[in-house]
């Protein structure tokens, strides 16, 4: 299979320039390699975004889904501090039903990454631990809220351990340039 580069995929594509302000406000940088916001918050800003799988530097990068919500990571934080992730490792262990399914989303990962490109040094590595361990709950988090429900059973698990994080309306604001003033 011969090698794509981020730049046949994401020549034209991006973030709409709203989303983008709203995204580095979240952030509080400008995102890197973001091609769409892939979740939206019930307050109307992205709460996921979809990246290539290289950055425009030559990073390569796994995490095609990107949690940008500081509400939602902080709240997903929280969990992992609880040994969230520690026990739903041991699970996966002992629940083969589990297993299987934290497998299928690995690969439904992959295959959604392989939509934007390939990228030799991350060829089989999905992320979040993905598939025999759980790493990081706000992958799979930001895989269930791309994905939507039954993808990734642990995503969908993390999320209804969480508070509805949108419903106090915008996490951030995004900068406006200032109103011209008289001369």
């Amino acid at each position: 299979m011969s090698e794509r580069t981020d730049a046949s995929v994401a020549e034209g594509a991006g973030l709409a320039p709203e989303d983008e302000a709203a995204v580095t406000a979240q952030l509080g940088r400008t995102p890197r390699g973001a091609v769409r916001v892939a979740h939206r918050c019930p307050c109307g800003q992205p709460d996921v975004v979809q990246t290539v799988p290289r950055l425009p530097d030559g990073t390569p990068f796994p995490t095609t889904f990107y949690l940008t919500c500081p509400r939602a990571a902080s709240a997903i934080g929280t969990l992992e501090s609880d040994g969230v992730m520690r026990e739903m490792t041991a699970r996966l262990g002992e629940d083969p039903e589990l297993a299987a399914g934290h497998a299928r989303a690995h690969e439904d990962y992959l295959r959604r990454r392989a939509e934007l490109g390939d990228v030799a040094e991350i060829e089989g590595v999905s992320a979040g631990g993905m598939p025999t361990r759980v790493k990081c709950l706000h992958v799979l988090v930001a895989h269930a809220l791309a994905a939507g429900p039954g993808t990734t059973p642990l995503g969908d698990e993390a999320l209804s351990m969480l508070e509805p994080w949108g419903e106090r309306g915008p996490c951030a604001q995004a900068a406006t340039a200032p109103e011209p003033g008289p001369s």
